[in-house]
């Protein structure tokens, strides 16, 4: 067994407590100390003479203590000061000890670390790392730069710095157990280091090779042991079977009566990818297709175009919504587009009470229910049903992994496995569509509804809140609705909602005549429905949320929706946000109102939401400023986790990726599966679904 693979405990020095405190930084192997990588670096490859020293340097110096004396002004202190013969400097420690104390006695050679600054008696350094000199011939200069890892609580950097160490010195011994998967003409084509060097320059640069093509080395190979892992699974996805919806002529005259049906005429977009899905559910294999659009391009009446296909071949349809508002919507939609169907849609969520749900679940198992709609309430155990042919997941990102896997493990029945469409109104950055969703089938739906106005969008500062409340009567008059967000404060939903609370409350003063209502995360689901229920019968003019109100909102008469501290979000959150206005036929706006000072970043981003209403452009660009992690929303187990790959940063290398990694799996698929351990351990199996 390749001991990289073994536990870091087997290391000298690391303790249950140790091991127990780099675990969190994702340090359980050997090998993941190998990756963990530096933040960055200190130069202690000279020694400087302390007259050169200037405040804000972060230096390495050696001296004879001159004296030691413990301050009593202020706060407690042990005072040491040092001389080289050029100059003298005071170093202070706040936390000291007797022996520490005895050590520092006049006359003895030390060297010392640390960030100069100024002091009450002039240059000091405070808590520098320091040696003592017993040889005063012994070089105290270091011959490459010193890492600086990341570290968590009770860790110190001598600790993290001594197990990486070991980690590399068994490397060094064996270079066999850092295996060059990547073959050395297309390290030369790149001009990319072997691995064990780009590993050795990034622990400890020595000028051999660039830190930073060393990091792209790295990030190339992590990058394509992803893709491969996804491709690897796409592959093993297409020997399961799933049911085939064969057309039928009964089949043929319920989508066209669906479709006259409908009070609207499908955009030519949503036509294209229609014919996707259904040529994907004609197959013997399940469809694993990702819908995504922008905000109101008509996904929602896609997924029930596909649900009718199964409906008509015989099996039934679960539509997964990460919140009961959306949950409650796509039951209402669905409910009207098939209400001259022969057949039952049903609505289950963890807020049904026990009479309501035995029913819905009863209708589920004998096959009476055709279409469930619901929340993570539909992969519980109790839930079972007759013939699952099509499995629908709205906003797919929110939902974990696990949650995904409950689904479709009920819909399977042997070899045979329900076909899956996911959708998201989060417009997907190209990049990273590539790595996160090269599992799955694309489709894109890139087309508005004729006679949707884009929406006006301004970004205006918190001082400008009294002309806002203006604006906001005046809009009232019109017979319109507004809507104002409070975002989010400390990644507190607490916090979020008494903001949200205090909000209303001031609303409900300065707008004396208007109905003004609140909505938040911590209300129960059936106060949430019943406030929602009343702004969308426009028995509610003004609606104080949270950012609950992100997805599946859809109230055509609020064409107004003031964002307060919008630079706490990022652009596709606010996107998704701004897209609750927009819905009718009429001019619609939305006013970013921040805080002030705000950063040139910050004005960057919210100018990016002001001259767009692209959401792929928006994504793109959030992309670029905030990384991938931040893109999605909430981070979730099901989302790629990148240990040094960063999507925004190594976007040139992902373009090179699907070629490069489609060409392995053919030529060199010895190196596939230990590529994908090295990089991902068992996170594979999960990226089937």
């Amino acid at each position: 067994m390749n001991i990289l693979n073994q536990p870091i405990e087997i290391l000298t020095g690391i303790g249950t407590q140790t091991a127990s405190r780099l675990q969190k930084l994702g340090l359980c192997r050997i090998q993941d100390l190998i990756f963990h990588l530096p933040l960055r670096y200190e130069d202690r490859t000279c020694v400087s003479p302390i007259n050169s020293l200037r405040p804000g340097m972060t230096a390495l110096i050696r001296g004879r203590v001159e004296f030691i004396d413990v301050s009593a002004k202020g706060r407690k202190s042990l005072i040491c000061q040092i001389s080289d013969g050029t100059g003298f400097i005071n170093l202070k420690f706040f936390h000291f000890t007797t022996n520490q104390h005895t050590a520092l006695k006049p006359g003895i050679l030390i060297s010392c670390f640390a960030e100069v600054r100024y002091g009450y008696t002039g240059l000091e350094m405070i808590h520098p790392e320091y040696k003592l000199i017993v040889d005063s011939g012994d070089c105290i200069a270091e011959s490459r730069l010193t890492p600086v890892y990341p570290l968590t609580e009770g860790l110190s950097q001598n600790v993290i710095r001594n197990t990486v160490k070991q980690a590399l010195n068994l490397c060094n011994r064996e270079p066999e157990l850092l295996t060059d998967w990547i073959p050395e003409s297309l390290l030369k084509q790149y001009h990319f280091p072997s691995l064990a060097q780009a590993v050795s320059t990034l622990h400890a640069p020595d000028g051999a090779c660039s830190r930073e093509t060393a990091l792209q080395r790295l990030a190339f190979e992590e990058l394509l042991a992803h893709y491969l892992a996804l491709r690897i699974n796409r592959n093993k996805a297409k020997i399961w079977l799933a049911p085939c919806f064969s057309e039928t002529e009964a089949g043929k005259l319920a989508t066209e009566h669906f479709l006259c049906s409908l009070p609207f005429k499908l955009t030519g977009a949503q036509q294209r990818v229609i014919a996707e899905i259904e040529a994907d559910c004609r197959l013997p294999h399940p469809m694993m297709r990702l819908v995504q659009g922008d905000v109101g391009s008509g996904k929602t009446v896609v997924s029930a175009y596909a649900a009718l296909l199964a409906l008509t071949a015989g099996y039934q349809v679960a539509v997964m919504a990460p919140t009961e508002l959306l949950a409650e919507q796509h039951f209402q939609n669905f409910s009207a587009w098939f209400a001259g169907f022969d057949t039952q849609v049903m609505y289950l969520t963890g807020q049904l009470k026990a009479n309501a749900r035995k029913s819905v679940l009863l209708a589920l198992e004998d096959g009476t229910a055709g279409i469930v709609i619901g929340t993570h309430a539909l992969f519980q155990d109790s839930v079972n049903f007759k013939r699952l042919g099509l499995i629908i997941i709205d906003e797919q990102h929110r939902f974990g992994v696990h949650q995904r896997l409950a689904l479709r493990e009920k819909g399977q029945q042997g070899e045979v496995r329900p076909h899956q469409l996911v959708m998201t109104a989060t417009p997907i950055p190209r990049t990273l569509a590539m790595l996160q969703y090269s599992d799955l089938d694309i489709s894109i739906i890139d087309e508005l509804p004729p006679g949707r106005k884009p929406i006006v969008t301004s970004v205006i500062p918190a001082e400008r809140r009294a002309d806002v409340i203006k604006k906001i009567n005046g809009w009232v008059a019109q017979k319109k609705q507004v809507y104002w967000v409070c975002t989010l404060i400390e990644e507190s939903e607490v916090l979020q909602c008494e903001a949200a609370e205090k909000t209303s409350e001031m609303l409900t003063l300065a707008l004396p005549s208007l109905r003004v209502a609140l909505i938040h995360g911590r209300m129960k689901s059936a106060d949430k429905e019943t406030i929602m229920q009343a702004f969308k019968n426009h028995e509610i003019d003004l609606l104080v949320a949270t950012t609950v109100i992100e997805v599946g909102v859809d109230v055509p008469n609020a064409g107004l929706m003031i964002i307060e501290n919008p630079e706490r979000l990022g652009l596709s959150q606010l996107h998704q946000l701004r897209g609750r206005v927009g819905r009718g036929n009429y001019d619609s706006y939305c006013l970013l109102m921040y805080q002030t000072p705000l950063s040139d970043n910050a004005r960057h981003r919210l100018g990016v939401l002001r001259d767009s209403n692209d959401g792929f452009v928006i994504a793109e660009k959030d992309l670029e400023l905030r990384g991938s992690g931040e893109v999605m929303g909430t981070r979730q187990t099901g989302q790629i986790h990148f240990k040094i790959a960063d999507l925004s940063r190594d976007s040139e290398l992902v373009d090179r990726i699907q070629q490069l990694g489609d060409h392995f799996l053919t030529h060199s698929p010895e190196a596939v599966q230990p590529l994908c351990d090295r990089w991902l351990g068992t996170l594979t199996d999960y990226s089937e679904v």
